[in-house]
């Protein structure tokens, strides 16, 4: 039985690996384990293309001990001139070799703006896929990057529709650019976690972003997204791991009860 994402009572602290080399992914892997991280997220599109089998792949995994692994395979780096069907086969490989969590864009099949397409047939292509996937015990997390903007309203939109589509977990990535964006999304975490009935994973970017990143979790996304240390290739909005483990672990927010 794989470990899986779902069902935990806390966010999971994701740390994301973005290398080229199986070298790289184990040293970072080796310093998150010991900085306290619960799950990782490799990130296929920026792994050379001849590390790309089941034998890096399992290699990699064997140093994640028994924690859960989201992978992802985007259209850039890479893999940008990669074709969705290839792309695929590659997420199915590493799946095999033992990931959890398989990153299934929106748009698969259909490059589209903000993520999310609505042709037919390439969203029968993406059930078919998401089955495939939970044939094979795995999870599927279906994400759209619109990096725009969004009222509440639209987000869960978005959120609905990948759950129509099979999905397990629904991310989506907007945008917070002014402070009033920053609290309109917080206040939309706050509305998927009562109108949705499937785990979810709401970030931003842009310049408010970070505190969307820290609290969206306490509001009830299902995990954070971290880096070890940042580096060339990292996402600099991902915060450090050692600095959102000391949070979690120093803060207390649970309901207040009154003593009686």
């Amino acid at each position: 039985m794989k470990p899986s994402f779902l069902g935990h009572s806390r966010p999971l602290l994701t740390c994301m690996l973005q290398v080229e080399t199986p070298e790289c992914a184990i040293a970072q892997i080796r310093n998150a384990v010991f900085d306290g991280a619960d799950a990782f997220g490799f990130q296929i599109e920026k792994l050379k293309p001849e590390f790309r089998n089941a034998e890096t792949y399992q290699t990699v995994f064997s140093y994640m001990e028994d924690k859960p692994v989201y992978i992802t395979n985007y259209r850039h780096s890479h893999s940008e001139n990669v074709t969705d069907d290839a792309r695929a086969a590659e997420l199915i490989t590493a799946l095999d070799a033992g990931a959890s969590l398989v990153d299934v864009m929106g748009d698969f099949y259909d490059p589209t703006p903000f993520e999310l397409t609505k042709n037919k047939s390439a969203i029968e292509k993406q059930k078919k896929l998401i089955d495939a996937i939970h044939q094979r015990q795995g999870e599927v997390l279906m994400s759209s990057h619109v990096l725009e903007f969004r009222k509440a309203e639209q987000v869960l939109e978005i959120a609905k529709e990948h759950e129509r589509r099979g999905a397990d977990i629904s991310k989506i990535v907007t945008a917070s650019n002014t402070e009033e964006e920053m609290l309109e999304n917080l206040a939309a975490t706050a509305a998927l976690k009562k109108e949705l009935t499937i785990p979810f994973l709401f970030l931003s970017g842009g310049r408010f972003c970070k505190m969307h990143r820290m609290i969206g979790p306490m509001l009830g996304c299902v995990m954070y997204l971290c880096v070890q240390a940042h580096d060339g290739l990292s996402t600099k909005e991902q915060p450090v791991l050692k600095s959102v483990k000391a949070v979690v672990d120093n803060f207390d927010w649970k309901p207040y009860r009154k003593m009686t």
